[in-house]
């Protein structure tokens, strides 16, 4: 397994419980592609690269399996979950739905400096961008959804949201490899950002839905196309 040249030492029970930490940093490995789809994950050699004890690595292992990222199989271990275009259309489905009312929330409740900040992450987003940073574009492309979420101000609608998204984000992730879809992104969000800035709501939330329900299409067709070919 390549090394992904995270290590998390002791200190981090500071800030958060270690396996809590360990479950971020093995979810941006799969959502990365370090650890693939259907590979079995090799717990002493994850250890070592992280730099923790198997206590950890198991618990945050346990907190993956509840979120559908990876499945483990008893007395056999843990192995990094397959995505179907069944879950993929039916996460996508509620997303939609999700962001869509959150758009028309943020449009109505965001402030001056709230339509500051996602300008300043467009302006991130168009760089990273043009750069073709995928990494940092994937992260500033998350955060600007999480931040329309959490505008929104409807905690039920913040808890299941975060559920969901951790269930595609590796989905979301193999998206911008399609560069048609990259551009198109892009160029939603910036129409996204001036319907919040003019305070339409209806607007807003048809441009969101509008961008993620594409964004759903094309990952269930790409893994239909997978499957036919697998099989």
């Amino acid at each position: 397994m390549a090394s992904s040249g995270n290590t998390l030492g002791q200190s981090s029970l500071r800030r958060r419980s270690l396996h809590e930490e360990v479950a971020d940093c093995v979810r941006t490995m799969i959502i990365e592609g370090e650890l693939k789809e259907g590979e079995r994950i090799n717990e002493p050699a994850l250890c070592k690269q992280l730099d923790i004890s198997r206590t950890p690595l198991r618990e945050a292992l346990k907190v993956l399996n509840s979120e559908g990222i990876v499945t483990i199989e008893p007395n056999r271990g843990a192995r990094v979950a397959v995505i179907t275009p069944e879950e993929i259309r039916e996460h996508f489905e509620i997303i939609c739905s999700l962001e869509r009312r959150a758009a028309e929330l943020t449009a109505e409740r965001a402030t001056a400096a709230d339509l500051e900040q996602l300008t300043r992450l467009q302006q991130q987003l168009e760089g990273y961008h043009q750069a073709q940073d995928k990494q940092h574009y994937f992260e500033i492309n998350q955060h600007i959804h999480r931040l329309i979420i959490e505008l929104a101000g409807n905690d039920t609608l913040i808890q299941l949201h975060h559920q969901l998204m951790n269930k595609v984000s590796r989905g979301r992730y193999l998206a911008i490899d399609f560069h048609h879809r990259w551009d198109e992104s892009v160029a939603e969000h910036q129409a996204l950002l001036e319907a919040l800035k003019a305070g339409d709501g209806d607007r807003a939330g048809r441009i969101l839905a509008e961008h993620v329900m594409h964004t759903g299409n094309l990952l269930v067709q790409e893994l239909e196309q997978k499957q036919q070919k697998a099989g």
